[in-house]
């Protein structure tokens, strides 16, 4: 039963103790930083679907091998205006803002021909720009945050910097603080994705996007119907965008309110089109004329992708269905027992898989035959046409990992080894709609190890690297366990990154939603 994790949360605004079972190393010394939803009704008025819920941002501080957690309801201008009002007014994901029934008959009709107005209820990630936290979701607007506090700070619109109506909540970056994300914009010659670099340092003490520039503009295959995206890869040179068949109809979105139908149902997957990979050149802003091809598929999240002897190689969390987005409403939810198993099978599972891009191609490359000449790897590329590449992926994983239900919230050692070969990689099973595991992966043999108890439901896991470290997984790994067939049992989990045992745990006293996404800040 899910159910309790829908409930509507508290915050708590001042720190409080947590019960430390086993060991906290004294090492780690920071703030924990994760975001998700998590209040899912305002007065008699409850969201439909996961992704709504209002922004809920959670700090554990660890320090001297102890842990205080607090948790503030992002300040958001929705947030704020719903809770004015007792009631949804600002339209999210799949919940439909419903006209002011104090309005008269002619005002309410003419509400519904309103653009849907975009939510500033950043609830996915904590990012950080020019050194400062923010918080993020998929529109323009993001939040910038006191990562001490948790006071929300000022409201930042990227349409201000730089063309475009939104940004990613999964930005990239160099390892000299240079910040690349995407966007699209919406133009008269049709929908546009972009590539954006937000520069490292500040001129000003205030500044927040100023200096952000478009790096490169792709457009849309499909004028009117450009594709879902939640992140992008990046190596030390390209930047790569998936175009998947995850399709938004933007006269359907456009229209969603007059029809009385969340912008969730402008969201749709087309199996008949292709995954095309558009690789740029960071440097130049040049769109390589190659285009690579893959059967369609959908993917939420990028584990790594690096440039090695003239291939691009790309690990992503893949399935082979994107029909997976609309599982997550409430509704569903909800439900428990075999019910709730049903939604849980019609959903398409995650697995790693690894795509090789050759990046040395010419006239005289030959057709017909994989280019991919590396060792000891089952993906192919084979050049179809001119600038045509089709591709197939090798799995990143043996025939265990389907007894897990597949891995999704990847996470890698990113600042030792993001665009570089790596060996590790860690991430969340999913037997649930929710994660119930945490594996971690060597890629050398395809061996896994894994954390699993019954009735706990782990989060994203977050790699924290130990002082001076020269192993790759030299570290521990965090993430916040939650038990929602327990009442006031969560705890944040502690192991280490090497042997994946179990370090320690922190218990919080209160109930705490499951999250998406969360980041570390040292404190060293």
């Amino acid at each position: 039963n899910l159910g309790p994790l829908l409930l509507t949360f508290y915050e708590t605004p001042e720190p409080i103790a947590t019960t430390i079972t086993g060991n906290i190393p004294s090492w780690i010394k920071g703030n924990f930083l994760r975001n998700g939803p998590g209040k899912f009704e305002i007065g008699r008025s409850s969201f439909n679907h996961w992704f709504d819920g209002m922004a809920l941002m959670h700090q554990f501080h660890i320090e001297d091998g102890k842990v205080t957690y607090m948790s503030r309801f992002l300040n958001s201008d929705c947030y704020k205006e719903n809770l004015e009002h007792n009631r949804i007014m600002v339209s999210e994901f799949g919940t439909i803002a419903m006209p002011d029934p104090c309005k008269n008959f002619f005002q309410r009709f003419l509400s519904r021909f309103e653009l849907p107005k975009p939510s500033d209820n950043a609830n996915v990630s904590f990012v950080q720009y020019k050194g400062d936290y923010y918080v993020s979701t998929e529109t323009n607007f993001m939040h910038k945050i006191d990562p001490q506090t948790l006071e929300t700070k000022e409201k930042v619109d990227w349409s201000k910097f730089v063309a475009v109506n939104g940004a990613t909540a999964h930005p990239h970056v160099d390892p000299d603080g240079t910040t690349y994300n995407m966007g699209n914009s919406y133009t008269r010659k049709g929908a546009f994705y972009n590539i954006i670099m937000v520069p490292s340092k500040k001129v000003n003490p205030n500044d927040t996007l100023e200096g952000a520039t478009v790096v490169c503009s792709i457009p849309s295959e499909d004028k009117s119907k450009p594709s879902y995206y939640h992140s992008f890869a990046m190596s030390e040179n390209y930047v790569v965008f998936i175009e998947q068949p995850i399709k938004m109809d933007l006269l359907k979105i456009v229209t969603s309110k007059l029809r009385g139908k969340g912008i969730n149902e402008g969201v749709y997957w087309d199996p008949k089109r292709n995954t095309v990979f558009h690789v740029i050149n960071k440097h130049t802003g040049k769109l390589s004329l190659i285009k690579y091809y893959a059967k369609p598929l959908s993917t939420f999240h990028q584990i790594n992708c690096y440039e090695e002897n003239g291939f691009l190689i790309i690990d992503m969390c893949c399935s082979d269905d994107g029909q997976a987005i609309n599982n997550y409403l409430i509704q569903n939810l909800k439900k428990s027992g075999n019910a709730l198993d049903e939604v849980y099978n019609t959903v398409c599972r995650v697995f790693p898989r690894r795509f090789v891009l050759p990046l040395n191609m010419d006239s005289h490359t030959p057709c017909g035959q994989n280019l991919n000449t590396r060792l000891n790897n089952t993906a192919t590329a084979i050049k179809t046409d001119k600038n045509k590449v089709f591709c197939t992926h090798e799995d990143l994983h043996g025939d265990d990992l389907h007894e897990f239900g597949g891995l999704e919230f990847p996470h890698i050692n990113y600042s030792m080894c993001n665009s570089c070969p790596y060996r590790y990689f860690y991430g969340c099973g999913f037997r649930h709609l929710v994660g119930d595991s945490l594996i971690k992966m060597d890629l050398q043999g395809k061996q896994i190890k894994v954390w699993k108890h019954a009735g706990m439901y782990p989060s994203e896991p977050i790699f924290v690297s130990s002082p001076g470290a020269v192993e790759e997984d030299d570290g521990a790994i965090l993430s916040v366990v939650i038990t929602p067939n327990q009442d006031k049992s969560t705890f944040l989990l502690v192991l280490d990154a090497k042997t994946f045992e179990e370090l320690g745990r922190a218990e919080v006293p209160i109930n705490i939603p499951y999250g998406f996404h969360g980041t570390f800040q040292n404190r060293h």
